[in-house]
C-alpha cells in the first residue's frame, strides 16, 4: 500500500479517551493492511499550525470524536491545507453534530423525531422545565452539540426538576463547554441503531442493533464499559420496523450528504407503533465494543475491510 496515512487522534474534549481507543484499533488495522502511517495528537488550539508539517501525507484518517473533530471545524482546516480525509465534510459534519440543525434539515422528509426546544445554558430556570414537563411529560436534557450521550439528563417527575435546580451550580459545571441545550420529550421505547457505509459513492444501511442497557439509558458509561449493555444483532423486532430502520437511516445519511460512514439512532415506541429518529453520528466509534464494526462483522466484513473501504472512499 503506497498511500501515507496520518491518523488524527485525541482532540482533548469529553471524548478524548474514546478517540484514542478508536485510533489504537485503526493503527492495528493499517499495520495489518501494510499502509505506512503516523499519528498526530490533535490539540484544537494549535492544530492549524501542527498540520502544516504533514503535507506529505496522502490521507488523514479522522479518528476523532466530539467537538472540533466531528463538528466540521477540523474538516475546514484540512480542506484549507488541501489535505484529503476520511468521513464526512464540513457542512455535513456541522449539521449532524448539531441535534437541532439535524432536525431542521430533516423537516419535510418521512423522518419523525421527538418534540424539542433549544435553550441557552444561561436561560435555565425551573419554570421553563416545569412548563415543558406539564406539556410533554418526562423529558431529556442534553447538549445540542455533543456525542456519546455526554451530559444527558432524564427528568421523570417534578422531584427530578426540583433536585436539578437545588444543585444548579454543580449541574452547570457539566455543561461548561456547551452554550445551547435541548429539552426533548422522552420516548419510552426500544433503542435501535443502524450503521450506514458507503462504497463507490453509494450508501447502504448495514443492520439494526437493539441496545439493552443496565443503566437508565445508553449513556457514556454503558457505551464504553463491557458488561453494561447488550447488543441484540439482528434486532428482534417486526420485519417491517427493521426494514423501516434501514430505510430511514439511509435517508438521513443521504439528506445530510454524509460520506464514508455514519450511525443513526432511533427509539421504537411499540404502543404507538412509531419509529422516532434521535440523532446521527458521522464519526461512530471504532473501538473493540463499538456498534458499527459489530454490524459489519455480522455481514462478514471484517475491521480491516472497513478501514480500507474508508480510505478508498476518499
Amino acid at each position: 500500500m503506497n498511500k501515507k496515512i496520518l491518523i488524527l487522534e485525541g482532540g482533548f474534549n469529553e471524548e478524548h479517551e474514546i478517540s484514542l481507543l478508536t485510533s489504537s484499533e485503526v493503527k492495528k488495522s493499517l499495520k495489518s493492511l501494510g499502509y505506512y502511517y503516523d499519528s498526530l495528537l490533535v490539540k484544537p488550539d494549535t492544530f492549524s499550525k501542527q498540520i502544516r508539517n504533514y503535507n506529505n501525507f496522502d490521507i488523514c484518517f479522522n479518528s476523532l470524536h466530539g467537538p472540533f473533530g466531528e463538528d466540521g471545524s477540523i474538516q475546514l482546516i484540512l480542506e484549507k491545507n488541501k489535505l484529503k480525509y476520511t468521513h464526512s465534510g464540513p457542512k455535513s459534519s456541522k449539521i449532524a453534530f448539531d441535534k437541532n440543525l439535524t432536525k431542521l434539515t430533516m423537516i419535510g422528509t418521512e423522518v419523525i423525531f421527538p418534540i424539542s426546544e433549544v435553550i441557552n445554558k444561561d436561560q435555565l430556570n425551573e419554570d421553563l422545565f416545569l412548563n415543558f414537563y406539564k406539556e410533554h411529560g418526562s423529558f431529556v436534557l442534553k447538549p445540542v452539540s455533543s456525542g456519546s450521550s455526554f451530559g444527558v439528563r432524564i427528568f421523570n417527575d417534578i422531584g427530578d426538576i426540583e433536585n436539578f435546580f437545588i444543585n444548579l451550580k454543580n449541574e452547570k459545571k457539566l455543561y461548561q463547554k456547551h452554550t445551547n441545550l435541548m429539552m426533548e420529550a422522552f420516548i419510552n421505547g426500544r433503542e435501535l441503531t443502524v450503521g450506514v457505509i458507503e462504497e463507490n459513492g453509494i450508501s447502504k444501511s448495514i443492520e439494526v442493533t437493539e441496545i439493552i442497557t443496565k443503566n437508565n439509558f445508553f449513556d457514556y458509561k454503558a457505551k464504553y464499559s463491557r458488561g453494561l449493555s447488550q447488543h441484540i444483532l439482528p434486532a428482534k423486532i417486526d420485519k417491517k420496523i427493521y426494514n423501516e430502520c434501514l430505510r430511514l437511516a439511509k435517508i438521513v445519511h443521504d439528506k445530510l450528504e454524509c460520506k464514508g460512514l455514519s450511525r443513526s439512532d432511533f427509539i421504537y415506541d411499540e404502543d404507538k407503533n412509531i419509529l422516532y429518529f434521535l440523532e446521527i453520528n458521522t464519526q461512530p466509534g471504532l473501538t473493540p465494543i463499538s456498534l458499527v464494526p459489530e454490524q459489519l462483522n455480522f455481514n462478514k466484513i471484517n475491521f480491516d475491510s472497513l478501514i480500507k473501504k474508508l480510505i478508498d472512499s476518499v
